[in-house]
């Protein structure tokens, strides 16, 4: 390379990374560390390898995996190529696969070792597929190194464009069927660089990934940390004691979780001796922090917490590290029940049923535009229309704003309430919940009431050793919430189901336990 590119794709993030910091290590992954140089190298054969195979620029590469390095070597082929990489979350069901993987269209399926029985059973279903490849080797496709092997180092031919297409990733139909969200290279890079911004990433910084890389969280914060070219540390998945090992041992810098893991984290017994006093900041997203494992936290970790709300659709808020002050004044207090101000670059709105702009303090939908928004949802025009209108995305959340612009959550639109004619915020109700000292977890649900419609009813989860009735709940929202909002119903429950992200799965908890 002659000379170092203005970053406009992603592609041009790999080439910089690999020509700046060639000798700098861009992942670690068990006991392999591989430099950037290394990576652009071997993500360079891998998109000549696919284009072997017959694929063109925009053409789908599928991967079916949990987190490993490969992982990442599919997403930098089609980074620096114009291929597109649809991701497949492999938690869910054969019949929600196969729609996925039909949806998106891939030529080729990149698949972990441990679910060629999942492919082989979906196999005749998947219509576009032609190439099927293993990563670990074995009897069932092409050999993912045989096929990395094939490819020449010099890469493609072509170039992707800042209005390509770079991933396909796919919501978790929290709102029905899964929508594939089309992130394009450009945005992700002007994404990319706003993250990295708010958390102050530097060359020297060292982030450890843990949340699944099916999902956007776990992508755009590689990406965030790449933008300045540093270290990613990638686990297979959230395992407390290799969390910590890897933290004190590697000397974390950066990493990030859901509000759930960090409250299981701070609960390990690993914790309570491990130096991780090089973390400087933890990121939780998907849920809002209970304030007792806040408190907990910066105990144990000091002021490292960074709250961030955003969407695949695109980024959104920040809560920074220096405005989680639990103890501090009234304003701070306030300030720590919202998600935060805008990111740069970003802008947020708050609009009523008519699309026009509500005042501070008043409750609407929130919606959110920035260069990193995504260019809409793959082969499905009308939840385009729907969704992103003059480059706002109509995120589907209830919310207000204050005067100096923090973004208080509500709710969920179709996760609100009515009972009696009087609207009630799930979010309201389980922040009331959550305070009773019994309670580790608590998600709440509106469920068929023949007197006011639909009532209030809590699923919770007790602190270990701890107990509770549903009327010392009940009895304790009283106190706190007005009496129409408290739960009427209290279900007590071992786990609360969650989707991949960390967040509750609300749909999943109406099917288990939708009744009074």
């Amino acid at each position: 390379m002659s000379s170092v590119r203005i970053p406009q794709t992603l592609a041009d993030m790999l080439d910089n990374n690999a020509w700046k910091y060639p000798d700098q290590t861009a992942f670690v992954w068990q006991d392999r560390r591989v430099t950037h140089a290394q990576f652009h190298v071997r993500v360079s054969k891998l998109a000549d390898a696919l284009r072997r195979l017959g694929l063109r620029r925009q053409d789908r590469v599928g991967i079916l995996s949990q987190n490993r390095l490969e992982f990442q070597e599919v997403y930098g082929a089609c980074e620096i190529s114009g291929f597109i990489c649809a991701t497949v979350n492999w938690r869910l069901a054969i019949p929600e696969m196969v729609y996925i993987v039909n949806d998106g269209a891939p030529k080729v399926l990149i698949f972990e070792a441990a679910y060629a029985e999942t492919v082989l059973a979906m196999k005749d279903q998947l219509k576009s597929v032609e190439h099927f490849v293993c990563l670990d080797g074995g009897g069932f496709g092409d050999d993912y190194e045989a096929l990395v092997a094939s490819g020449e180092a010099s890469g493609v031919p072509f170039r992707p464009l800042p209005d390509d297409i770079a991933f396909l990733i796919y919501t978790s139909g929290t709102t029905g069927r899964p929508k594939g969200v089309m992130l394009g290279q450009g945005g992700q890079v002007n994404a990319a660089e706003i993250l990295g911004s708010d958390q102050r990433n530097t060359p020297d910084d060292r982030l450890l990934i843990m949340m699944p890389l099916f999902h956007i969280g776990a992508k755009i914060i590689q990406l965030a940390q790449h933008w300045r070219a540093g270290t990613v540390h990638v686990l297979k998945g959230f395992d407390p004691p290799a969390i910590v090992d890897c933290i004190e041992r590697e000397k974390i810098t950066v990493t990030h979780m859901a509000p759930t893991m960090i409250q299981t984290l701070l609960e390990s017994p690993a914790i309570e001796q491990a130096d991780l006093s090089s973390l400087r900041m933890i990121v939780y997203a998907a849920a809002p922090m209970p304030i007792p494992v806040l408190k907990k936290g910066l105990k144990l970790l000091g002021p490292v917490f960074q709250q961030q709300f955003g969407q695949t659709e695109g980024i959104g808020t920040t809560l920074l590290a220096h405005q989680h002050r639990p103890d501090g004044t009234d304003r701070d207090r306030e300030i720590l029940t919202s998600v935060g101000q805008a990111s740069p670059r970003v802008n947020v709105r708050i609009v009523d049923d008519n699309g026009e702009d509500l005042p501070a303090g008043e409750v609407g939908e929130i919606l959110l535009t920035s260069p990193g928004v995504m260019k809409g949802y793959w082969n499905n025009t009308a939840a385009t229309i729907d969704t992103l209108r003059d480059g706002w995305v109509h995120t589907g959340d209830v919310g207000r704003l204050d005067s100096e612009g923090f973004l208080y959550l509500v709710d969920r639109k179709k996760d609100m309430i009515i009972s009696g004619g009087e609207n009630i915020y799930s979010r309201e109700v389980e922040e009331a919940v959550v305070t009773h000292a019994a309670v580790s977890e608590v998600a709440v649900i509106g469920v068929p009431d023949e007197k006011w419609g639909e009532a209030v009813k809590a699923v919770v989860v007790l602190r270990p050793g701890m107990t509770a009735t549903a009327e010392d709940l009940i009895d304790h929202c009283r106190t706190l919430i007005a009496g129409y909002k408290r739960p009427r119903h209290v279900e007590f429950v071992d786990e609360i189901v969650k989707l991949p992200s960390g967040k509750i799965d609300k749909v999943r908890l109406r099917k288990l336990y939708g009744t009074a």
